[in-house]
Order: C-alpha cells, then sequence, then structure tokens
C-alpha cells in the first residue's frame, strides 16, 4: 500500500515537529515515541489522520497506532521527512525512562535494588520464625518456651539464630552491593562499603538508644571535632546515599585515571572519601532522618491504628499493581532495624491471603475450564505469599474480586493495628506469614488471616453468580428475539450459515475465490487455550480496538497454527507475529504476546518465511513460554483484522475454551 508522505508529514507536525522528538522506534503495530514535551501533541490532529488508528501514552512513551504492515513504511518516510537516526526500541525505552517524574524514577530505583536481595531476607525472615518457635513462650507451654523445657533444643536454636539474623546483621552489605551496581560502581566496592558501615569496633546501631541514655556514647576526636563511632545495623538510608556517592565517585575517577595506576588510585580513594564522609556527614544526618520517618509512622500508628490498618491494609494491592509495595521493603527494614518489629508486614501477609482467597472463590463463578484452573493456581500462588499471577491473571480481568479482596485485606487490617500485631522479620507473605510474627499475636493474626479467607471469597461468589444470573437471562431474551433459521439468502442468491464450517475445510468469502463465492470468513483458532475479548488486552492498542477488531487468546500451548489456508504476507523481524492473507484478500495479524518485540526474537521460532503458502493447520511458529514469561512479558496473543479492508462488513467474535484449527473464533462477514 502506498503512503501519502502528506499524513507522515502531519504525524510529525502532530508530535510537536522534529524538533520535539528525542528518539522515535516503531514495532509491528505502532510508532513509539520519546518526545521532548508531551504537552506539544495535537491529538485532535492525530484523530483526523486516515493513517492513525489510536494513540496513547505509556511509561514515557507517546505512542501512534498505525497498523501492521503498513507502520514499517510510515516509520522510513518519518525518518526521510525528519532527518533524524534510527533508533532501536531499547534506545527510546532508555530516553523515555528519563520522562518519569521523580517519584516513578524514584520506586523504579529502589526496587531494582532491594528484589535482588529479597531472597535472601525472605530466607532470613523464615529461619527467623522457626527460631520464634522454639524460643517464644507461651506457645507449647505455659509462660515457658521449648528450649526452656527441653534445654537440648537451646543450642540448635540458637544455631538457626545466627544464620537466620546474618541477612539482618549485615544488610548494609547487601543493600551496598546491589545499590553501587545499580547506580553503575563495583559491586565489590559497594560490598566493603556495607562492610565499613557495620564493622565490629562501632557501637552497633541496636545499642546506641541505650548508650545515649547512659552517656557512654563512644567517638572520634578528629582535631577536636567529635564525631559519634557508630555502626549503622539495620539502616537502610545511610548506606543508599552512601552507595550513590560511592559510585558516582568511582566513575568520575575511572574516566580520569591513568590505566596504569587505576588499581591504585580509584579503589581506595573512593572507599577512604566515601566511607569518611559517611561517618561524619551522611550516616549522622541520614541516620537522623530515618529516625524522624520511623518516628512519623509510629505516631500515626500508636494515634491512629484503625485508620492506619484501613488504608495501607485496603490499598495494598493497589501498590502491588503499580509497583509502589516495594518502597516499602526499606520502611518495614527501617522499623526492624529500628524498632524491632514492623506493624507494616503483617498487612502485607493479609492482603496476599485475601487476593487469593477472591481468585480461588473464581472457581465457583468461572465456567471456562482453563480460567478455573487458572484462578486455582493462581490463588495457591497467593496463599503462598506471590500475589502477582492472582491479581493479574484473574482478579483485575474481571474487577470485582480484586475489589472484595481489597475490602476483606482493609477489614484484617484494622484488626491487626488494633491489637498491636508486629512482625520480628520480612518472611514468605500468605498463610506461612504467621511465622514472623511476634508468638504472643498469633491469636489475632489467624483470626485475620480467617477474615481475609471468608470475606472476600463469599463476597466474589454471591456478586459473581449474581452476575452470571444477569447475563443468563439477557442472553436468554436475545435468543427469543432472534430468528430461528440457521440459514438465510441473500439477494444475489448467495447462503449464509451460522453453523460451524468443517475446520478442515477451505472457506470461501464473497469475493470469488475457485468456482464458488460465499460471504462469510470463519478465522479458527491458531492456539489452543482460552479465548476472552479484546478488551482483556492489557495493551490500549488491542484493548480499545484501534487496530481493528478482532479476539485474543490465553495459549494454554506454545504452537501457533495456519487458521485458514494461506500467503505468509509479512513476518515481523522479532518473530513474534505473522501477517497471514486469505485468497480473498482479506488479512489477520497473530500478535503473540504483549511487549514481546522487546525481546527481538529470543524465545521465537518462525517456521515460515513472506510470500509462503501455508495450509490450514501448518505450524507458523513456536514461542518459549518460560522465556517469554520470565521476562515479564503477558503471553496473551490478540488475533486482528487490520482495519482498512474495504471487504469487511462485520466480525464476530466467539469467546471460550478452544483448541488450534478446530474452533472458530472469528466470523468475517464480507461484502458483495
Amino acid at each position: 500500500m502506498a503512503i501519502d508522505k502528506k499524513q507522515v508529514e502531519e504525524i510529525v507536525r502532530a508530535v510537536g515537529g522534529k524538533e520535539n522528538i528525542e528518539a522515535a522506534t516503531h514495532c509491528v503495530t505502532r510508532l513509539r515515541f520519546a518526545l521532548y514535551d508531551e504537552s506539544k501533541v495535537d491529538t485532535e490532529s492525530l484523530d483526523q489522520n486516515d493513517l492513525v488508528k489510536g494513540q496513547f501514552s505509556s511509561q514515557g512513551q507517546f505512542q501512534v497506532v498505525i497498523g501492521p504492515g503498513l507502520v514499517d513504511k510510515v516509520y522510513d518516510e518519518m525518518i526521510q521527512i525528519t532527518g533524524g537516526d534510527r533508533s532501536s526500541k531499547d534506545d527510546v525505552k532508555a530516553v523515555a525512562g528519563k520522562k518519569q517524574n521523580p517519584i516513578q524514577r524514584a520506586i523504579k530505583t529502589l526496587s531494582d535494588i532491594f528484589i535482588p536481595i529479597l531472597p535472601a531476607i525472605i530466607t532470613a525472615g523464615l529461619l527467623l520464625g522457626i527460631n520464634n518457635i522454639l524460643t517464644g513462650p507461651g506457645i507449647f507451654f505455659d509462660g515457658k518456651s521449648l528450649v526452656d523445657v527441653y534445654p537440648a533444643w537451646k543450642d540448635l536454636a540458637s544455631i538457626i539464630n545466627t544464620i537466620a539474623s546474618t541477612a539482618f546483621t549485615f544488610l548494609p552489605a547487601l543493600i551496598g552491593w546491589a545499590a553501587v551496581k545499580r547506580f553503575g560502581g563495583s559491586p565489590l566496592l559497594g560490598i566493603v562499603l556495607g562492610l565499613i558501615l557495620v564493622h565490629p569496633d562501632l557501637l552497633s546501631a541496636y545499642g546506641y538508644a541505650d548508650a545515649v541514655n547512659n552517656g557512654t556514647v563512644p567517638t572520634w576526636n578528629l582535631f577536636g571535632w567529635e564525631i559519634e563511632k557508630i555502626g549503622y545495623q539495620g539502616q537502610v538510608l545511610p548506606v543508599l546515599v552512601s552507595a550513590y556517592l560511592l559510585a558516582k565517585m568511582e566513575i568520575f575517577l575511572n574516566k580520569r585515571v591513568h590505566d596504569s595506576i587505576k588499581l591504585l588510585v580509584v579503589a581506595p580513594v573512593t572507599l577512604l572519601i566515601t566511607g569518611f564522609l559517611a561517618f561524619t556527614i551522611i550516616g549522622p544526618v541520614t541516620f537522623a532522618i530515618a529516625n524522624a520517618i520511623t518516628s512519623g509512622l509510629i505516631y500515626v500508628y500508636d494515634s491512629y491504628a484503625a485508620l492506619g490498618g484501613l488504608i495501607y491494609g485496603g490499598l495494598y494491592a493497589l501498590l502491588v499493581i503499580t509497583g509502589m509495595h516495594h518502597t516499602f521493603l526499606a520502611v518495614d527494614v527501617q522499623l526492624i532495624g529500628s524498632q524491632g518489629g514492623t506493624f507494616l508486614w503483617p498487612m502485607l501477609a493479609l492482603s496476599n491471603i485475601a487476593q487469593g482467597s477472591a481468585a480461588l472463590a473464581m472457581m465457583l463463578v468461572l465456567r471456562e475450564k482453563k480460567m478455573r484452573g487458572l484462578a486455582a493456581t493462581s490463588s495457591v500462588s497467593a496463599f503462598l505469599g506471590v500475589t502477582e499471577p492472582a491479581i493479574f491473571g484473574v482478579n483485575i480481568r474481571y474487577r470485582y474480586p480484586f475489589i472484595f479482596g481489597m475490602i476483606g485485606s482493609a477489614i484484617g487490617g484494622v484488626l491487626l493495628t488494633m491489637n498491636n500485631v508486629q512482625a520480628t522479620s520480612i518472611g514468605v507473605g500468605g498463610v506461612p506469614g504467621f511465622l514472623s510474627i511476634f508468638p504472643d499475636k498469633w491469636g489475632v493474626f489467624f483470626i485475620g488471616m480467617a477474615i481475609v479467607l471468608v470475606v472476600p471469597f463469599v463476597l466474589t461468589v454471591l456478586f459473581g453468580r449474581a452476575k452470571l444470573r444477569k447475563e443468563d437471562r439477557s442472553a436468554s431474551n436475545e435468543t427469543v428475539a432472534e430468528p430461528k433459521a440457521a440459514t438465510s439468502q441473500s439477494a444475489s442468491g448467495v447462503t449464509s450459515s451460522t453453523a460451524k464450517t468443517d475446520p478442515n475445510q477451505r472457506t470461501r468469502s464473497a469475493a470469488q475465490v475457485g468456482d464458488e463465492a460465499v460471504n462469510t470468513l470463519e478465522i479458527m483458532a491458531p492456539l489452543t487455550g482460552q479465548a476472552v475479548s479484546l478488551e482483556q488486552v492489557p495493551d490500549p492498542a488491542f484493548a480499545e480496538k484501534q487496530m481493528g477488531e478482532g479476539v485474543a487468546i490465553e495459549p494454554s500451548g506454545n504452537v501457533v497454527v495456519a487458521p485458514f489456508d494461506a500467503q505468509v504476507a509479512h513476518v515481523i523481524k522479532s518473530k513474534h507475529a505473522v501477517i497471514l492473507e486469505h485468497a480473498s484478500g482479506l488479512q489477520v495479524l497473530i500478535h503473540v504476546g504483549i511487549n514481546t518485540v522487546s525481546l527481538k526474537g529470543e524465545g521465537f521460532n518462525m517456521h515460515v518465511e513472506a510470500g509462503e503458502h501455508v495450509k490450514a493447520g501448518q505450524k507458523l511458529l513456536e514461542f518459549d513460554r518460560k522465556a517469554i514469561e520470565d521476562a515479564g512479558y503477558p503471553l496473551i496473543t490478540p488475533i486482528i483484522i487490520p482495519d482498512g479492508q474495504d471487504m469487511v462488513e462485520r466480525v464476530e467474535v466467539t469467546t471460550g475454551d478452544v483448541t488450534s484449527n478446530q474452533n472458530g473464533v472469528l466470523k468475517v462477514h464480507l461484502k458483495g
């Protein structure tokens, strides 16, 4: 298809002109811009442009939907018009990241630092939970612990405690490693920096308060300058700020020191200056800030416990969606280090259970076999502390289970805060979370667990079944109103049938194909899985049907086959999508996953080439499910009838369980 240069020029003008384009690239369906100023975008002009199917802004990128088979031509023309350089998707992503507001960047930075060390912290939390069981009084015996009654277990408990507490004792070393690595420095120097801040010659931060009260805080005297000789065990801010300074100083020196003396200069100077500033300025200032933040949280907790539990307990699941929940990991660690326990983490554990309970309830509501299986497995995951499968796979998709999960979690949060339930450590969320709770509060925590199990489950089942009954009544009324004839004949004598065609039989269209002409084309499922409406695709370009009508499939396998006899019109360079053309001229896009273009072909194996003729059921491509999921991309696969095909009159969608090339998912009614 020829491109109207004036329309491309209008797109450039509408995004603010070439001066406003910092970087631009494209994927199989859309142009992706990193703009200097998105406020300059003329959205009305884009809406009126015939080339543009839609537009939206996401994660610092302004995206203009053009459609498959056309976007690459538009991009080429745009590059000629602007005279700009071609950019990769990583280039645009990097530039777009700079467009995020400071809060978004701070959240991402904290996530990048704390996620790598999370396994060590969770493992420590689990082991401390075991130690709590052994040493907590009143769990098995009245007023006594297990080791009091059976002293032979005492040394075992001591060894477990030593192993468990190590991650928290040397937490600054873990944070130093992750932070310096994130800021671009040498991770080894980050570890050394963290160990410097908890050196055994220093007064432990855990004993600082008592030393202040007793007037026994040790000091260094630097030519009359008294500096407190304290460590920063359990502290987050001192090592974070020091790690940033260390990384930037190392980068600065590496660029300016000759290679022959780098080993003698860069690391020693960097550590000496950073360590000195950490003890003299950074440590005392950030220690005071951290204590002020902790005091503020404690004040709110002591003064407005119920309100705090209602808000944090109820909204924690929303924090998971935005990614902001990672910021509270630092707060939990700070509370544990300075106060000996955190009141936030127990509410996290209940929120996990609440979302799992709501997902489990959907087993009694959903009719599709695959979705019921997803609800069951994702609920188990949530009960064990990992809520993303339940939240993103089930609850957000249907909305009401997510809301009922938050309601149950809010009620549980109020109960916990009003009864001063705290955790001694950060462990595994969900049901095993009780191991991290102070043993004397287990009873209240178990009541909270009962609340978040029952409330979301009951509300979800009652509402979901009522919703299904309403939909059934509506569908019944529509069926009664429709004509019962299975076939009809047009004025031209062409017969249209609502019955499904033989999957092995090639379907004809209104355009002459062979010796006969019919006016519908039934498109079989190219994948085995669960067919759902486009609205459930987590991408506005597909969900809002900016590129055209269609359906999406949540695949249970990893093979894509041809849904009809076709010619391969286009194979996307990154192998995640293919465009097929029927003999009638109708084109269909099959797009595996969302944002999988970023994988650059990794995890995909294309078995066909552009121009090749394929038969219905022939293998088109295979994909590595684990590689895609591990990269964080959804597997849901849209099958689209791109807009702009004049032969299309309307498209019907069929959802439910499907088997590749055995079930129809789209029926395209053609003009003629």
